[in-house]
């Protein structure tokens, strides 16, 4: 029976990332708004550091210690509550007071060590707050710090008292807003938080909902069918905008919320009709309700809209999108001054990595989308040439391209082989021929780590981290292609320059291969997840290991023992070995 903790709200800080995803899983009551908190669970020890976080989250506290409880214990403390006359009282709690029990004031939130939600679980009961909390204070607007006045504003100040001094009423200067505030300073007034509004018509129609399908009740997106086309696309596409800023800025509570959210509504079957359809579905809450609503009645969301317009986003996505640079790589651009490619190739040319220079290069070339004629020839040109080195071997176009797309952003191929032996350090000899015949014109990544360990499994032992390991250790190149032939008069090579990938895999794990190199993020990531949690299996791309002696656990040979005869019936054994309903790749389109 599942322990009845109140809301919670998880800080990321000092956590690792599997660390973070493994808490969410335990915690039912998780939410991702922390003003809906009752109780903020964090890594952490002191005050100060509480402060700091909350300050961070923009949930502004008042504290309810008073400076004498500061020095007595945990477990005895003075809250300070307000009474119907709004006086402030004193009532001392002891150890079976209220101060140890889970909060129900939605008012006030405390800051916990995350000792208590562990202990809890192990002890099999909520325990009480006293020694874990860190600090308790109750919620209210944020103050801003208001800066020294200027010499302006020092002098103006001067004359208005100066005319104070010289007969004008005192009531003359005082403003509407109230007592002891000039004109046209702002109110600080909290803002009321917004409500989600039903009218008769919608509580008529919750009555009528769809049914929730029972696909959805799991947090493994692994285990839905996800079209690429969902019947809330643009619902949708509105959240994926906050969520790139969201990435952009560093904020990895939201990136994970609103991931969750994403992929389940774009599992849902029926076009939402409210807000409370909405609130019902699991990943989504309130929070998402609300957005909903504001979507249904604008047909857009006020905070994608300010994103886009934020002009420091804009320049963190500009170098977000050059090729091997990543979210922290771009802020750390922005925080040196740079905020367009001249800055980059001005002042940072030199700091580049190779892979950095060629992304700068041809970046206005890499944003342009590839038609799937053009993925399908480029693909066509790789497996000739494979065949020309060593007949047999067989290929599956991954990535986008095969979960649908009609233009994909990079092409992914895997190319695998039934002799084992033709995979061992074929990548080299694929990308010699390709250069030689003038279509790879760079090579950013060439990995031979599986040939290197003879194209045996990666040995894994419990979680014990080991360096390199990443996604796969499977074979690849990661290689800038041109088409080398034009027809037109010009002297210089028009043809477009595109990012191409060629991944090899040994037969025996060619399967997950293609499972892992076709599947949307969301779902490679909840696959990773299922396979931890319901079968203690470890999987990558490069296959699949057991949890309990790292040993190489083998799904596709059939029955007979026999090796697949294709890769595509390989990738069908390994969802038939997971346990897992087969979907296709269309039904991958997690983002």
């Amino acid at each position: 029976m599942a322990l009845k903790f109140p809301v919670i709200f998880l800080l990321p800080a000092n956590l690792e990332s599997e660390e973070l995803h493994e808490l969410e899983e335990q915690i039912h009551t998780l939410t991702y708004d922390i003003n809906e908190a009752e109780i903020v669970l964090g890594k952490i020890a002191r005050k100060q550091r509480a402060l700091f976080e909350l300050r961070k989250l923009k949930l502004a506290t008042e504290d309810v210690t008073s400076p004498e409880d500061e020095a007595d214990s945990p477990r005895r403390k003075r809250t300070r509550t307000r009474g119907p006359s709004d006086a402030v009282s004193d009532t001392a709690s002891d150890d079976t007071g209220s101060d140890d029990e889970a909060p129900s004031n939605p008012d006030t939130v405390k800051v916990v060590k995350l000792a208590w939600f562990t202990d809890s679980l192990k002890a099999g009961e909520v325990l009480p707050l006293g020694k874990y909390i860190v600090y308790e204070g109750r919620k209210g607007p944020l103050t801003p710090i208001k800066p020294p006045p200027t010499p302006q504003q020092r002098a103006d100040d001067i004359r208005k008292r100066a005319m104070g001094d010289s007969g004008s009423s005192p009531s003359s200067q005082r403003s509407s807003h109230g007592p002891g505030r000039r004109r046209g300073e702002p109110s600080h007034r909290p803002a009321k938080p917004p409500l989600l509004r039903q009218s008769t018509t919608e509580h008529d129609m919750d009555v009528h909902l769809p049914p929730i399908p029972a696909y959805l009740h799991t947090t493994y997106s692994c285990q839905r069918p996800t079209p690429i086309h969902p019947p809330n696309e643009p619902f949708i596409e509105q959240l994926s905008k906050i969520r790139t800023a969201r990435t952009l800025m560093g904020d990895k509570i939201g990136i994970r919320a609103y991931s969750s959210a994403i992929a389940t509504l774009s599992a849902y079957p029926y076009t939402l009709s409210s807000s409370q359809e909405v609130a019902r579905l699991p990943g989504c809450g309130a929070k998402i309700a609300l957005l909903f609503q504001e979507f249904k009645e604008t047909s857009e969301l006020q905070e994608a809209k300010e994103d886009e317009s934020d002009p420091k986003l804009a320049v963190l996505k500009l170098f977000y999108e050059i090729w091997g640079v990543a979210e922290t790589t771009a802020r750390d651009f922005y925080n040196k001054g740079w905020r367009d490619m001249d800055d980059i190739i001005e002042y940072g040319w030199d700091t580049l990595t190779r892979v950095q220079q060629i992304g700068v290069k041809y970046y206005d070339e890499f944003q342009l989308k590839i038609p799937r004629a053009e993925v399908e020839a480029i693909a066509g040109t790789i497996l000739s040439h494979a065949n020309k080195i060593h007949p047999g071997f067989q290929m599956v176009i991954v990535g986008g391209y095969r979960r649908g797309k009609l233009e994909s952003g990079d092409v992914d191929v895997v190319l695998g082989h039934p002799d084992e032996s033709a995979t061992h350090a074929f990548v080299e000899r694929i990308v010699v021929s390709l250069e030689q015949s003038s279509f790879i014109t760079h090579t950013l990544t060439l990995s031979t780590k599986n040939s290197e360990r003879g194209q045996l499994p990666v040995s894994w032992k419990g979680n014990e981290k080991k360096a390199g390991s990443g996604f796969d250790t499977l074979d690849k190149a990661l290689v800038v292609w041109q088409d080398p032939t034009w027809t037109t008069g010009e002297a210089k090579n028009p043809n477009l320059h595109r990012r191409v990938d060629i991944i090899i895999s040994p037969w025996k794990t060619a399967g997950c291969a293609v499972l892992g190199w076709s599947s949307g993020t969301t779902f490679q990531r909840d696959l990773r997840r299922y396979c931890k949690k319901e079968r203690s299996l470890k999987f990558d791309s490069s296959g699949i290991r057991s949890r309990a002696d790292g040993s190489w656990v083998d799904f596709e040979k059939g029955p007979d023992g026999r090796p697949a005869p294709d890769m595509l019936t390989a990738e069908r054994r390994v969802f038939e070995g997971l346990g897992l309903e087969w979907r296709a790749p269309e039904e991958r389109c997690t983002g």
